[in-house]
């Protein structure tokens, strides 16, 4: 049998991704989410930014590709704007906010439990059905995925924290880019 220490190391950076206390990188996905609430996760910064709540099903409809890919769906694919980020209102409420963020944590425990599934680390060099790379490129892919969008995420929770905190600038008052958070010039301090 070959080993699987590389299948446990990226199963590892996974889990520490995901919902690690300790990530060397900064928050992790769990810890970022932390404080979200359901009216802030339907909010966007600027008309042409994701909400929280798209980049959490986003995160999530990825997981399941990798999931699908695993168990050999050559035609799964994440074709539409609907299938990839959701077609979520703007207003979130409690129920909403809850699913989306059990779904994704649903969707992390699917993909280790099917990474579990494996005996040795032989599969992670074998081509994803449908696709022109390899198991271990999709599993590091979702990876600096989830470290992508943590990044957006707290980004977003601060700028709409900054707002909600009785900023200087009034609900009204909008930047050039019809923002009503200020431009980024103004508040650089804030990120």
């Amino acid at each position: 049998m070959v080993p699987n220490d590389e299948l446990i190391r990226i199963i590892d950076l996974l889990n520490t991704t995901y919902e690690s206390e300790e990530a060397w990188h900064g928050p992790s996905v769990v810890e970022a989410l932390r404080g979200v609430t359901p009216e802030m996760s339907g909010r966007r910064i600027t008309p042409n930014t994701h909400s929280i709540a798209e980049l959490v099903f986003h995160m999530t409809s990825w997981r399941i590709f990798c999931v699908k890919k695993m168990q050999g769906d050559a035609t799964f694919d994440i074709t539409t704007p609907e299938k990839n980020f959701g077609a979520l209102p703007d207003k979130i409420d409690d129920f909403e906010w809850e699913a989306l963020e059990m779904e994704l944590s649903l969707s992390q425990e699917e993909l280790i439990n099917e990474l579990d599934k494996r005996d040795d680390d032989e599969f992670l060099e074998d081509i994803v059905p449908g696709r022109d790379y390899t198991y271990y490129d999709m599993l590091h892919g979702i990876v600096n995925h989830d470290l992508y969008h943590t990044g957006q995420i707290m980004i977003l929770k601060k700028a709409l924290t900054f707002k909600g905190a009785g900023s200087q600038f009034a609900d009204d008052d909008e930047d050039e880019y019809g923002s009503p958070y200020g431009s980024s010039q103004e508040h650089d301090d804030y990120y």
